[in-house]
C-alpha cells in the first residue's frame, strides 16, 4: 500500500522566542530551518507530528502550512 506524503513549506509565529535551530536539528522530518524574531520557517516532509513534538512547550500564535508537492512512499518500503 502507498501513502501520499507532502512537502509543506511552514511558518509559525510564537509568543516570544522561538525554539533554538539546534533543538529542532534532533527531530526528524523537516528541513532549511530559518527563525527571524518570533517567526520559524521551514520545510516539513510527511508527517508533523515530530514538528509538532519539537514545538511542544512553546505557545504558539498561528501556523501557516502551504503544499510544495507530493510524492508517493510504500508502506513497509525505503523512504
Amino acid at each position: 500500500m502507498s501513502e501520499s506524503l507532502a512537502l509543506q513549506q511552514v511558518e509559525v509565529r510564537f509568543v516570544g522566542s522561538p525554539p533554538h535551530a539546534d533543538r529542532l536539528a534532533h527531530a526528524s522530518g523537516f528541513s532549511d530551518v530559518e527563525i527571524e524574531g518570533s517567526v520559524l520557517r521551514c520545510q516539513v516532509h510527511g508527517s508533523f507530528q515530530p514538528f509538532l513534538e519539537a514545538l511542544h512547550g512553546y505557545e504558539v500564535v498561528s501556523l501557516t502550512s502551504i503544499p510544495q508537492r507530493s510524492f508517493k512512499r510504500r508502506r513497509g518500503g525505503p523512504a
